[in-house]
């Protein structure tokens, strides 16, 4: 007599993000990812190294 697996649970699709990234591996959130562009950007304005023309 065979054993059959049980279905995929419904919660965690085929396409959903917890399963997609090997375990242990470190993913920065949209958010963070923003943010420091932003601050990047910001520190790279205040130290001239991005022309005043360029900034609004």
């Amino acid at each position: 007599m065979s054993e059959s697996n049980p279905p995929p649970d419904p919660t965690t699709g085929a396409g959903s993000s917890t399963n997609s990234s090997p375990r242990g591996a470190k993913r920065l959130n949209e958010d963070w990812v923003a943010a420091i562009t932003g601050l990047t950007l910001l520190i790279l304005a205040l130290v001239g190294v991005i022309p005043a023309g360029l900034v609004p």
